[in-house]
């Protein structure tokens, strides 16, 4: 009985050398790779931490009615309330768009299918770079709700307007990230980095500030959910050698 654990920790020890010796064949056979070729490919990346500088913010207000006319001047009254909050706010860069029209229908007995009433709808959006103040708006609109206006918002946008001047700065740290690496790697192999032979952008990407997801694919991820977001930039760059 006493024979068996023994076996089996001789066998497991046996596995684990044989482990260690298929790992240090891969290393060295890497190394080897590095010292005979005339160049190296490796990958950069930069990462940088931003504050949205602008926000989209968009509101609804619909009203219903049994005639077209008298849903309208409803409308109208709402859209003077929505103004004044708005002007209240001192926020005078909006928009009002089209009102949107919907015919209410309704099934009879006798006609088959009649016009009960319309539902009628506008939007409003306000794009401005005081971020924090515009979505501060959100919290104020229970104010509309109790004037009878029937007033429901959207989750804001929020815009990073620097990103191209990010990107290529970014691209020069993801270069610079490359060839730190690829000279680390190098010097294993008893080499030198001598100097860029070519480089490709990789992804470049916006996600929020702690989100664990990957780029969802090559082109990456433009994130407009979150006040705070974190950039990526990724370098393909060879190298030639010493």
């Amino acid at each position: 009985m006493g024979t068996r654990p023994h076996l089996l920790g001789l066998l497991a020890g046996l596995f684990l050398a044989a482990g260690l010796v298929f790992a240090s064949l891969i290393v060295a056979r890497t190394w080897q790779r590095v010292a005979e070729s005339q160049a190296i490919s490796v990958t950069g990346s930069a990462r940088r931490l931003v504050r949205s500088d602008l926000i989209v913010w968009s509101g609804t207000f619909a009203t219903e009615a049994k005639t077209l006319l008298a849903a309208q001047q409803t409308l109208k009254a709402d859209l003077a309330k929505v103004e004044a909050f708005l002007k209240s706010q001192a926020v005078t860069n909006y928009q009002i768009g089209p009102i949107g029209i919907q015919e209410l229908r309704q099934r009879t007995n006798e006609e088959g299918v009649r016009i009960a009433g319309y539902s009628l709808n506008q939007h409003v959006t306000v794009t401005s770079g005081e971020v924090e103040r515009i979505a501060a708006l959100d919290q104020q609109t229970s104010r509309l709700v109790e004037q009878g206006v029937q007033f429901t918002t959207s989750a804001p946008r929020y815009i990073y307007t620097k990103a191209g001047e990010a990107k290529i700065e970014m691209l020069a740290e993801a270069t610079k990230d490359a060839r730190a690496r690829a000279e680390q790697i190098a010097s294993q192999g008893g080499r030198t980095v001598k100097e860029l032979r070519a480089a490709r952008m990789g992804v470049f990407q916006i996600t929020p500030l702690y989100s664990t997801r990957g780029h969802s694919n090559w082109e990456g991820e433009n994130d407009m959910s979150s006040l705070e977001k974190n950039i990526m930039a990724v370098v393909n760059a060879t190298f030639s050698m010493n």
